[in-house]
């Protein structure tokens, strides 16, 4: 509670008063300012953290699909083996291909991409992985260390001229025009070509937009099918892309010693020279054509291989499209009087197939799909009937030239 302040005596009132009157002959004092305190240095502004750039967003594009199929194989082969084909080798089985899960992802000049994956799919893409044995300090590799792993690379857009990206890691092969997701391409099942050739690098690669429609790619990688190297080399890539209207194409090199250090060959470069062109005659009507050829000096002679491949697609209805394709792939060891070289590529001088695929999208992100696909080769390369060996102490021994299988297929995604 306020209390008022008591009554001040009246004398000391009187002394206040009389003190606080200035007599008028009395000069008047001038305030004289005091000096203005020193002013703290202005500091600079601080600029943007070089580890954090305030005006750069986070553009992340999640990704996944899911793969299925059943496959008869008209031999009835009795060890349940579709040989030789990529990824749809199963026999009278319903078979989970490829479960694939990741994100690719923008953060100013930054870049990355990580794809997981789980399923049939990722025991033959890995069966090329070299294994290398560990020690005590050192852990062993092999494709069980990696197989649960479809791509995983880091990017720098750097600034020069146009772009230039720069990227480390493990990339898809850039060699073909078919790829691992079956979504991306016309048929269910790859051709020879693909199923021949690398399906991934590991290494350092750099793009650069050459302008109206141009690019080009350059590349140094472990080798083929490598996530650690088998030998001492590295492989080299150089490949030129041109897209624009309803032309795609490209042409690539990729060359290294890809045999393994001490192989009875040598360590002798490889060379294979890929091109393919990709024409929409009109937005119902695509033709793809494909080529690929290749040469492997040795202490045996040289191996040398060529093989193509022709697509077609066209598009019935919105949701339903026809697609077809033919390959051939040929290659040949070297041989002389030191001896065979190993095939590069499988125990038959020529293989061929011919492909039909009914696909229906009835709903954006799903493909349901029908195919039948004849190969031919010209030695035993396929199973037929009662098949001798056991697979695993035994190995199975081809009894056929030829194969024909229906493959129901599903894919969907996001």
């Amino acid at each position: 509670m306020l209390r008022k302040p008591a009554a001040w005596p009246s004398s000391l009132a009187l002394l206040l008063l009389t003190t606080s009157i200035a007599r008028a002959d009395d000069p008047v004092p001038v305030p004289v300012p005091e000096p203005p305190a020193a002013s703290p240095p202005v500091q600079p502004a601080p600029g943007p953290s070089p580890a954090a750039d305030p005006g750069a967003t986070l553009k992340l594009t999640p990704l996944g699909y899911v793969e299925a199929f059943y496959s008869w194989n008209f031999n009835r082969p009795s060890n349940g083996l579709t040989n030789y084909r990529a990824f749809d080798d199963r026999h009278d089985s319903f078979t989970l291909s490829n479960v694939a899960l990741g994100a690719s992802w923008e953060y100013g000049e930054v870049t990355g991409k990580i794809v997981l994956q789980v399923g049939h799919t990722p025991n033959l893409y890995y069966a090329g992985e070299p294994f290398s044995a560990g020690a005590g300090g050192a852990g062993p590799s092999d494709g069980n260390t990696w197989k649960y792993l479809q791509e995983a690379n880091i990017g720098w857009k750097a600034p020069v001229g146009r772009g230039l990206l720069l990227q480390m890691g493990l990339f898809l092969s850039p060699i073909g025009p078919e790829t691992i997701p079956v979504k991306d391409n016309w048929n269910w099942s790859r051709s020879n070509l693909f199923y021949t050739l690398p399906y991934y690098h590991a290494g350092i690669r750099a793009t650069y937009d050459l302008g109206a429609g141009w690019a080009a790619t350059a590349g140094a990688y472990n080798g083929w099918n490598n996530v650690v190297d088998n030998n001492e080399d590295k492989s080299v890539s150089a490949n030129v892309n041109y897209k624009k209207g309803i032309l795609s194409a490209q042409a690539l090199y990729f060359g290294g010693v890809e045999r393994s250090t001490g192989a009875a060959e040598g360590p002798y470069w490889r060379h294979d020279f890929d091109a393919y062109a990709q024409i929409d005659a009109t937005p119902s009507l695509s033709f793809l054509a494909s080529v690929n050829a290749g040469l492997e000096p040795s202490r045996f002679g040289t191996s040398d291989w060529y093989g193509a491949a022709i697509y077609g697609r066209f598009k019935a209805a919105s949701w339903l499209y026809l697609a077809a394709r033919g390959d051939t792939f040929y290659s040949d060891a070297g041989s002389n009087a030191s001896g065979t070289a190993s095939p590069i590529f499988w125990p038959a001088k020529r293989v061929t197939s011919a492909t039909a695929t009914l696909d229906a999208r009835p709903h954006d992100g799903i493909s349901i799909r029908l195919e039948y696909r004849h190969d031919q080769a010209d030695t035993e390369l396929y199973f037929r009937g009662t098949v001798t060996g056991d697979g695993a102490v035994l190995p199975y021994v081809p009894n056929a030239r030829s194969q024909d299988t229906l493959t129901m297929g599903a894919t969907a995604w996001f």
